[in-house]
């Protein structure tokens, strides 16, 4: 199911993640991917989008979904997570 992908834990490939993270161009203090989960071949990173006080995402939730994503992108054609 998962091709040629690595199986790993969900913590140690949060401290991949978060270090990839802190790496990134766009980080910024506070961004932090705090939980994964798997979608079929897809690694979903969650964490603060940093919503307003109504809910809605502000200029730095773009921030985190793309980071995000930038994740997903990288991780999922290495890893899955183990059962």
């Amino acid at each position: 199911m998962y091709g040629e992908t690595q199986p790993i834990e969900a913590e140690a490939l949060l401290e991949k993640a978060n270090a990839m993270i802190a790496e990134h161009e766009d980080y910024f203090v506070g961004l932090e991917a705090t939980e994964v989960g798997q979608n079929g071949n897809i690694l979903v990173f969650r964490g603060n989008y940093f919503l307003d006080e109504q809910g809605l995402p502000t200029s730095k939730s773009t921030t985190v979904f793309n980071v995000f994503k930038f994740l997903a992108l990288q991780l999922s054609a290495q890893y899955h997570l183990k059962q």
